[in-house]
């Protein structure tokens, strides 16, 4: 006997080798948790990378954090946090059974997402427009101190993987928006808008860090 979702809108029947629904909810969720684990492990040796930077080459670091927009990354930051709200909502009206107001907080959540990568596009543009381009692509003549490729290459591996979360996570959500919104969940069932909600919770954690560590530097 395999999982199965009933043709009933918002039924759903548990796999076989669990012995109730609530029992494969909890363990769709501990999953979930370990994986974002195994994401923190990923994220904390760039993070490292940064801190060998900001030890060894501080005037560097504080030099190059220069050429970013730190209003970008704040209006980016506001994005996420907004977004994180309207997947939260989501999740609470999905656990509700509220199928219209799970697909429109789900919609917002869509549309915030767009928007930080087109400002995150726009400000690597401008990157691009001033040289200040990762490893041997860095051509930027005003910024002279030693090691300041290196800042950019950190910058753009964990903005840029960053990035990738977040498209990932459209893909993800859209996904998820589509089965709301032909009535796959209801507030007896709603595990997969919760997986996906801890997943985007992440994605905006991990930029919460990233903004004050590149953007802010004092």
């Amino acid at each position: 006997m395999s999982s199965s979702v009933s043709t009933q809108p918002g039924e759903h029947h548990h796999a076989h080798h669990f012995s109730s629904a609530i029992a494969e909810f909890e363990a769709c969720k501990q999953g979930m948790w370990i994986f974002l684990v195994t994401e923190v492990l990923f994220f904390s040796g760039m993070f490292l990378a940064y801190a060998v930077l900001r030890v060894f080459y501080p005037d560097m670091v504080h030099e190059a954090h220069h050429m970013l927009d730190w209003r970008l990354g704040a209006l980016n930051t506001v994005v996420l946090l907004t977004s994180s709200l309207t997947m939260a909502l989501a999740v609470s009206s999905a656990q509700r059974g509220n199928k219209e107001r799970t697909v429109k907080m789900l919609a917002i959540t869509l549309l915030c997402a767009f928007m930080f990568l087109i400002v995150k596009y726009i400000e690597y543009k401008a990157k691009w427009e001033h040289g200040t381009l990762p490893g041997h692509l860095f051509i930027n003549e005003h910024l002279k101190l030693e090691k300041t490729p290196l800042f950019f290459s950190v910058y753009f591996v964990m903005t840029g993987i960053h990035g990738l979360h977040v498209i990932i996570g459209i893909g993800i959500i859209f996904h998820i928006m589509r089965r709301a919104a032909r009535g796959d969940f209801s507030k007896d069932y709603f595990t997969p808008v919760e997986i996906t909600g801890l997943y985007w919770h992440f994605v905006d954690l991990v930029w919460i860090y990233l903004f004050p560590l590149l953007y802010l530097i004092s």
